[in-house]
């Protein structure tokens, strides 16, 4: 099948959470938006996080404050507005002798938290009283010396995204899914573009592409003509394993003990996910899955923390960073969502759940601006 007569405004590359807002976005301005994916909605990275909609406490140790400010009002609205997919709860940190940061190091952070938050009332935080410690679901209380509680939400990642999905349908977008980009050519001030769905072909021409393709950023790239110049940049995978109990109705941030990275420990449909980890990729994006030693790390942490119980994995996932590349660990790099824009191509690198709205108004601009509205 082929039709040659369909022009579209903007055409967006990849159903995540920042394709899926980004043609939220779009649509609700009024442009003729398709969004298109390759598999189905947020299959990929947008439903392999921890879930978590939040500021970012730890971005706070690299001093990332104006995205963790963003964030935290990015937070606060969607507990306002999507009621039924944010919900706010308590995370618990525990300090012993042998953590890195000491007690006073974690109550100015999450005083910084609650500043940034805009004295917010769920910014507000509390020293636990030592009585309150042995109710904390089973936590190792040798050597604990503070517990901290502050308040931040958690959301089904996966349902957030068709959430934005369909929020761009009802505004007028086109979204086709199961369809991939095979070739866009710039001519004539627009993109002639090809797609592929199984064994049918389509054929549109539009004015700007978003290439909001994750992990795929780059590949995406080298299917338009003339390419552009692509950002390099690391993936880093990040896993996670659920267990068949449910440790605690509340969260647990924790400071892993091999290496003082940040592991939550979280209430999920009745179970516990706990994650995240933090490992150089280099493969195809489609065959990223938890290494052994990422999974001997999540259960050496927990079990640290958690030394009575048993910990059965029912289920396990990883998904990719997409991250500005460099010498550094990962832990100390940006996660400032990085947009280039390259002769109408607007491509995504990175970016936040907690910020796909922010993301999604920044790209709507630009192709605005390109559109001369």
């Amino acid at each position: 099948m082929e039709n040659a007569h369909e022009h579209y405004q903007v055409i967006i590359i990849g159903g995540g959470i920042q394709g899926c807002a980004t043609a939220e976005a779009c649509a609700r301005a009024g442009l003729s938006t398709l969004l298109i994916e390759k598999n189905t909605w947020g299959w990929a990275t947008s439903s392999r996080s921890s879930k978590l909609i939040h500021g970012g406490l730890r971005y706070l140790q690299t001093a990332q404050f104006r995205l963790v400010r963003e964030c935290l009002g990015e937070r606060d609205w969607m507990l306002a507005n999507l009621p039924d997919l944010v919900e706010r709860n308590w995370f618990y940190i525990p300090i012993y002798r042998t953590s890195h940061y000491r007690r006073w190091q974690i109550r100015a952070g999450l005083m910084l938290y609650y500043l940034l938050s805009g004295f917010q009332s769920i910014g507000r935080f509390r020293s636990v009283p030592r009585s309150e410690w042995s109710s904390l679901s089973g936590i190792s209380q040798q050597g604990l010396q503070a517990v901290f509680a502050y308040q931040d939400a958690q959301t089904d990642d996966l349902e957030l995204t068709r959430r934005f999905q369909q929020q761009a349908a009802s505004h007028g977008a086109r979204c086709l899914d199961h369809t991939e980009l095979s070739r866009a050519v710039r001519h004539n001030g627009r993109f002639d573009v090809s797609l592929q769905s199984g064994d049918e072909t389509s054929r549109m021409t539009a004015d700007i592409l978003v290439n909001a393709a994750g992990p795929w950023v780059n590949q995406v790239l080298r299917r338009v003509e003339p390419a552009p110049e692509p950002v390099a940049v690391d993936l880093v995978q990040g896993a996670h394993i659920v267990i068949d109990e449910q440790v605690s109705q509340e969260c647990f941030y924790l400071e892993a003990p091999q290496d003082h990275r940040a592991v939550f420990v979280l209430p999920w449909h009745g179970k516990t996910l706990i994650g995240t980890t933090e490992t150089a990729f280099d493969g195809e994006p489609e065959n990223c899955v938890p290494l052994p030693s990422e999974i001997t790390y999540l259960l050496d942490t927990v079990t640290h923390y958690f030394p009575d119980r048993a910990f059965n994995i029912v289920e396990q996932w990883a998904g990719l960073r997409v991250l500005p590349r460099s010498h550094q660990r990962a832990f100390v790099r940006s996660r400032e969502v990085m947009i280039s824009d390259s002769a109408g191509v607007l491509s995504i690198y990175g970016g936040k759940l907690t910020a796909c709205r922010v993301t999604a108004a920044t790209v709507c601009r630009r192709v605005q601006s390109h559109l001369g509205l």
